[in-house]
């Protein structure tokens, strides 16, 4: 994809959910810049590849603003939100109020690095009374932009609790920058991997092809990867059971 300076603001905008953030509302929403610009491109693709019921978990959903838009468009599917940073769940819970939607649940406190996720637990209905998971059951999980602004260990969590929770054909949608063949796919994803290790030794524009290894690990098959804007890729997994 083409690279230029004018796609650099939205890459440094997205270089996390809560830390490049900017709480102009009155109230706990907050707003990533990003967000209006990639939403409909990848909007476009979880209409094609999501199953067509069930429940969609979305791991670190940030500000919530993926959440109020995509939801409503993917009904039947219910959305079902999380994070582990408090603010982005006061925002997820902000926006949910301002923008409500029957289909739309959460925020869960979810680290995807944890062994076992809080509907792993017996007292998930507690905590979601609205979501009947066995009516509506997990399908799908979606990720954005969260394997480079995270530990490695995040990574291979969100792995490992997808092979424990998608049913086979259940699908696993992840977003952002990534490396290829051992090399960024432009300049300025150089320069964002470079900005991101600065903030955290431990973050980083991660390898497809190392993200693949850990996704089949788990009993995941790369199905298809998607140029996005801003020289992001849309990466789409699918469980073999």
């Amino acid at each position: 994809m083409e690279d230029s300076i004018d796609e650099e603001p939205e890459e440094y905008a997205e270089l996390g959910h809560t830390s490049h953030t900017m709480p102009t509302s009155p109230d706990d929403r907050r707003y990533a810049p990003a967000t209006d610009r990639n939403r409909s491109p990848i909007l476009a693709v979880l209409q094609r590849v999501l199953p067509p019921t069930g429940t969609v978990l979305e791991i670190s959903s940030g500000t919530g603003e993926h959440a109020v838009f995509f939801a409503p468009y993917l009904a039947p599917r219910q959305w079902l939100t999380s994070d582990l940073s408090p603010e982005a769940r006061h925002s997820i819970a902000a926006w949910r109020e301002f923008a409500p939607a029957e289909n739309l649940h959460g925020p869960l406190e979810l680290d995807a690095a944890a062994p076992l996720w809080p509907m792993e637990s017996a007292q998930f209905t507690m905590s979601c009374p609205a979501l009947d998971l066995q009516r509506h059951p997990i399908t799908a999980l979606v990720n954005i932009n969260m394997i480079h602004i995270s530990p490695w260990a995040a990574c291979l969590g969100l792995m490992a609790g997808a092979g424990r929770l998608l049913p086979p054909g259940g699908v696993l949608y992840l977003y952002g920058p990534y490396r290829q063949g051992g090399q960024h796919t432009a300049p300025s994803n150089a320069a964002f991997d470079a900005s991101l290790q600065a903030q955290n030794p431990q973050w980083g524009v991660r390898d497809l092809e190392a993200v693949v290894d850990a996704a089949e690990a788990q009993g995941l098959v790369l199905a298809e990867t998607v140029a996005m804007p801003a020289n992001n890729l849309s990466v789409v997994f699918r469980a073999i059971g």
